[in-house]
């Protein structure tokens, strides 16, 4: 099953198939399940059409949806919206020259870890466009 262009397994648990989604861990996803009224042990395969519409309606705009109280899912922000506000974060420490946006630019690692033997990966991943 499609989900907002994101394809969700059919004999998954919703909880699980919620992680597919990025920027959505299991945690999220168990309280995205609460939210939207989905049992823990409900299957993909086993959602009506009620609760797909719900699901996505919540991902698609979570802002929109009726407060609770101490709801920290309004500002959830998954998939594009996720990405670009990380590429913003990165070209902002750039902009302002932080150190960590120095290391950005080189293409090293950025939190502290060691350069001499191990930064293969950091220089390859630590660059402003790393996510389309």
């Amino acid at each position: 099953m499609h989900v907002l262009g994101v394809l969700l397994p059919d004999n998954q648990l919703v909880k699980h198939a919620l992680t597919h989604f990025y920027g959505i861990g299991q945690k999220t996803a168990h309280r995205i399940c609460a939210r939207v009224q989905i049992h823990d042990r409900c299957r993909v395969r086993h959602l009506n059409q009620t609760q797909v519409t719900a699901l996505t309606a919540f991902l698609s705009s979570p802002a929109n949806s009726p407060p609770t109280p101490a709801d920290r899912l309004r500002e959830i922000k998954i998939e594009s919206d996720l990405r670009r506000q990380m590429r913003e974060n990165i070209a902002h420490q750039r902009m302002i020259g932080s150190y960590v946006g120095r290391r950005h630019a080189m293409h090293l690692p950025v939190r502290g870890q060691n350069t001499q033997s191990n930064a293969k990966t950091a220089r390859k991943l630590n660059r402003v466009e790393r996510y389309n």
